[in-house]
């Protein structure tokens, strides 16, 4: 069983990373927190941070270029670019225009997907539907953030968490039998404020004094986020199993946002996964947001983590509050 009419799939990945690390102890210096203090709550023990004139569009086409090695394709044989941010390089044009423009990829229509942490899971469901529709044949799904500057390095209930990178997938056709099997995604607009940028748009236009009074960075009501989180991490995921007709023991591998290591254990032991089948890269690069799931993958796949024939799944949670999950046979 299946809810899509036609085989679609990955067929390549690619992600990058800055250079530049950010441990703990680095951390340490600038802001009142030390490093037992994160390991135990976050499983973090460091991330990456992109270095000033390297942005959210740099990135993501870095990625992009990787996935579509890996995919054996062309820019020219892109028909789509999704790109989930909330870091984007600026409002107008969106970042994926900006992508397209590096890549080369003339024949591909791009737009900006906002789901924040959700947003690669989003992006993938949303590429499996133009395909499996015959809308598009090659779909190019990119996450990307540059957390760094948005958050505000003096409050450590924020600044601890997050990193910057990205991931890309390309979604298009896979033999019979593998793909996209089931999925799940929704939105609890009415809690949304709980994970905010106050004054980053129309509604309160940044100006001098809100960048004093700290509203152009994250807040984040950290106890109810975690409450959603361990709510909706395993739940999402046993929606698209249901979807797809498959039980708990047909999974493999997991493969989940990566926020926090008791929201991830949290959800595994609901999902029944043992430690070995999932993939947890949470304290290399603390929570990259839209490009978590997505880094994840690919470092998955290129390590043999995930391999043909494995049923996995996926699931993301974020601002919105949104979440995703989705399982899919890997090709």
């Amino acid at each position: 069983m299946t809810m899509w009419t036609k085989p679609v799939g990955i067929i390549g990945t690619g992600s990058f990373v800055p250079d530049n690390i950010v441990t703990n102890a680095d951390l340490e210096k600038i802001v009142d927190t030390n490093d037992q203090w994160i390991r135990e709550r976050t499983g973090i023990e460091e991330r990456r941070v992109a270095p000033e004139g390297m942005n959210a569009s740099d990135m993501a086409t870095e990625a992009a270029k990787r996935a579509l090695d890996a995919a054996g394709l062309k820019a020219e044989d892109i028909d789509c670019i999704i790109l989930a941010t909330l870091t984007g390089d600026m409002s107008v044009p969106s970042t994926a225009c900006l992508v397209q423009a590096n890549l080369g990829a003339t024949n591909a229509a791009a737009f900006d997907l906002g789901a924040a942490c959700s947003g690669f899971v989003y992006g993938l469901i949303t590429a499996g539907s133009y395909v499996n529709n015959y809308f598009f044949k090659n779909v190019l799904v990119i996450g990307v953030e540059v957390m760094s500057r948005v958050l505000n390095w003096k409050d450590r209930s924020t600044c601890i968490l997050f990193g910057d990178g990205a991931g890309a997938a390309v979604v298009s056709s896979v033999p019979e039998g593998y793909g996209m099997l089931g999925m799940d995604m929704g939105a609890n607009g009415a809690s949304g404020m709980a994970i905010c940028i106050p004054s980053s748009g129309t509604a309160m236009v940044p100006n001098d004094k809100r960048i004093e009074e700290g509203l152009t960075y994250v807040h984040m009501d950290g106890a109810e986020v975690y409450k959603f989180a361990v709510k909706i991490m395993g739940r999402t995921v046993l929606n698209a199993l249901e979807k797809a007709g498959l039980q708990l023991e047909d999974l493999d591998r997991f493969i989940p946002h990566q926020a926090n290591t008791r929201i991830i254990d949290s959800a595994a032991h609901r999902l029944k996964m043992p430690a070995e089948k999932v993939f947890v890269n949470l304290p290399k690069y603390g929570n990259t947001s839209a490009a978590s799931v997505a880094i994840a993958l690919d470092e998955a796949v290129r390590s043999g983590f995930v391999e043909r024939d494995h049923t996995v799944a996926f699931s993301g949670f974020g601002a919105g509050l949104t979440w995703a999950g989705l399982v899919m046979k890997w090709y």
